[in-house]
């Protein structure tokens, strides 16, 4: 346990702050709307350490009308005592020492998700003011701010007004309230988005279970308070809203092993896919990684053995596999753990080993108590039921794949008349733009340059693959097409080393029909290919709505807002092409508008959300009527950018 007494001197000191506002991109990742959330994240991830660590049950998150905002939790306090070291405040050190903080040993935090200690000086170095309030019986207070160098031409970044400041004035309050204002000549934007900073609240408080999370966006004047006492059981049966669960109280286990603490919630639905989310330190591990291998091994072995206590698998009988237990499968997965190690820079894959024997132990031994629970019987005889009938469905997609790529002549005939390969060989190179129609397609390969273009028109929609099997799946022509073209595989056998274009990209009309050919394809990506969308390979053609003109002058907007701008561009005597679609552009307009890498805007698709994307589509996507009309009433803003893309040159 962590101790309660929180000193300065309990503050490791690795380096100085220095570089941050020349580099944000190496401490932050980006200066988009992204990184503005970041360091926000920043502090909002110390304030979840203490609820994570049992000083703290309260959060509050507010949005400011001068474009601030603020983090506070009733936590033990930044240090306000000196540090012997840097001999000031351990509240100056934490936000002006890059790599200071509390959690670099095991005695004041035992699991952080702030595991760089960055975090705080980050945000500091990044904003144009922060403001910092400690309440330890008194109020302590201290500002920091960044100015031009006159003398040097430079920005000095995050300098401390004044030192820490005992108010004297007394409060029964106990935390840290901190308040920045980004640096607008940092960042591409500073106005930061509810909508994303609430699914990030309300996925912190499932994680947390019991503690309170308040957010406030004053010039909306909305307020939401998040308090989960289910924690990971709540997170499922929201993830399940609007599925047709198997049984209606999820399955949930905690305990710990080797000082990891496992967590674990289960729910079975009739889905033919799985959506199982992880995390380590309140951290999404999106890449999975040694927490979750741990879970399915351990799933799998205790479900087949309790099969076989029951005399479901008979002994001349092999048992069943993972992927057989996969299907319907709705888990989530939390460790807590310290020294962790994350594969990559991303912190997405949880690398740590002796993760995996911790959480398959506390899986086979927690559900195996479970079992012995009489009222729980019949619980895990309907998961074998459905693991019996995904195991007969596994077999018969497993034909249906051998027919398919029976011969490699059978996938080139495949193509046949439908790809216009490139002649490239280099996958980082070569685009495959997936059109929709024939027309369009006709364009698209006269316009395309073919050494590094390939274009495959689709003849119709594809399968709504939400409500089908995946053998059934493997029945429709125009998705065998497009995994043929990929070359990368599907579902458990998908291989993104044999993909051949590096940029997947979805060109269809502006129009509802449009719309709903691409989310038919990224619900495909999405379900089968996920790997596709992480690593940043799926692109959204942009065509543009219209074409203003006059004489030889032409002009294009992208959207309504646009249009105003090109026709005072283009002056008096213009006219308006409205495009319906992308069939009526020539090769020539295709390519400088929509196809051209040194014009074109594609949007790339990313999941910044895993499990609230696989719960929208389910929602969206799924057989439950009643939860679509609510949510389309709910949020449809049909002039919003998509909440699960953004939009880049490329």
């Amino acid at each position: 346990m962590a101790k309660n007494s929180y000193k300065a001197e309990d503050i490791k000191i690795l380096e100085g702050l220095d570089a941050v506002r020349m580099r944000p991109g190496m401490y932050i990742g980006t200066t988009s709307v992204r990184g503005l959330h970041h360091i926000l994240w920043e502090i909002v991830d110390n304030a979840i350490d203490e609820a994570a660590n049992g000083f703290a049950n309260k959060v509050t998150v507010t949005l400011h009308k001068d474009g601030s905002a603020s983090v506070e939790d009733n936590g033990r306090g930044i240090p306000i005592d000196l540090h012997s070291k840097a001999g000031v405040s351990g509240v100056q050190v934490v936000f002006t020492q890059l790599h200071a903080g509390g959690k670099f040993d095991s005695d004041n935090y035992n699991y952080s998700g702030g595991l760089h200690g960055v975090g705080a000086s980050v945000t500091n170095a990044l904003s144009e003011w922060l403001k910092v309030e400690v309440y330890k019986n008194t109020i302590y207070q201290m500002e920091f701010r960044s100015y031009l160098d006159k003398e040097t031409g430079k920005v000095k970044s995050g300098v401390p007004v004044a030192p820490l400041k005992d108010t004297k004035i007394k409060t029964k309050k106990k935390g840290t309230f901190v308040r920045f204002m980004p640096d607008a000549t940092v960042f591409e934007t500073i106005k930061f988005s509810s909508e994303t900073i609430l699914k990030r609240l309300k996925e912190l408080a499932f994680l947390n279970k019991g503690l309170e999370i308040e957010f406030y966006d004053e010039s909306l004047e909305y307020r939401q308070i998040f308090k989960f006492d289910g924690g990971l059981v709540d997170f499922v049966k929201y993830l399940n809203a609007g599925k047709s669960v198997l049984y209606q109280e999820p399955l949930y286990a905690q305990a710990e092993k080797d000082g990891i603490v496992v967590e674990l919630a289960v729910q079975y639905t009739d889905a033919y896919v799985d959506s199982v989310y992880s995390y380590v330190n309140n951290i999404p591990t999106a890449e999975g990684g040694m927490h979750e291998t741990g879970f399915r091994s351990g799933l799998t072995r205790i479900l087949n053995e309790f099969a076989r206590d029951k005399n479901i698998l008979k002994e001349k009988d092999d048992n069943l596999l993972g992927d057989d237990f996969k299907e319907g499968l709705t888990a989530i997965i939390s460790v807590k753990m310290q020294s962790v190690q994350f594969e990559g820079q991303t912190k997405t894959k949880l690398g740590n080993p002796e993760a995996r024997p911790a959480v398959e132990h506390v899986t086979v031994t927690q559900l195996g108590e479970l079992m012995k629970d009489k009222k729980r019987v019949k619980v895990f005889e309907t998961i074998l039921n459905k693991a019996l009938s995904a195991a007969k469905a596994r077999l018969a997609a497993k034909k249906a794949k051998e027919i398919a790529r029976a011969s490699k002549s059978i996938e080139a005939q495949n193509l046949v008349g439908k790809l216009a390969n490139c002649s490239g060989k280099k996958p980082e190179l070569n685009e495959l733009f997936i059109v929709e129609g024939d027309s369009a397609g006709g364009s698209a390969k006269q316009a395309r340059v073919r050494q590094t273009q390939a274009i495959l028109p689709l003849r119709g929609k594809i399968l709504n693959v939400e409500k089908k099997k995946l053998d059934q799946i493997l029945q429709n022509e125009e998705i065998r097409t497009i995994i043929s073209a990929l070359g990368t595989g599907i579902a458990s056998e998908f291989d993104i080393s044999g993909l051949k274009y590096h940029k997947v990209i979805i060109l269809s009309d502006a129009d509802v029909d449009g719309s709903h050919i691409r989310i038919l394809l990224l619900t495909f990506f999405f379900r089968y290919m996920r790997e596709l969308i992480t690593a940043g390979h799926v692109y959204i053609g942009m065509p543009p709505l219209y074409k203003v003109y006059k004489n030889n002058v032409e002009e294009y907007a992208y959207d309504d807002s646009q249009l105003a701008e090109k026709i005072q561009k283009v002056g008096k005597g213009y006219q308006v092409q409205r495009y319906k679609g992308l069939g009526e552009m020539n090769p020539g307009q295709l390519w400088s508008t929509t196809m051209d890498p040194s014009t074109r805007s594609l949007m790339q698709v990313t999941i910044d959300d895993a499990a609230e994307a696989d719960r929208l589509i389910t929602v969206l996507m799924g057989d439950e009527v009643a939860e679509r009309k609510k949510y389309i009433f709910e949020h449809a803003n049909f002039n919003k950018e998509d909440s699960f893309a953004k939009i880049k040159r490329s």
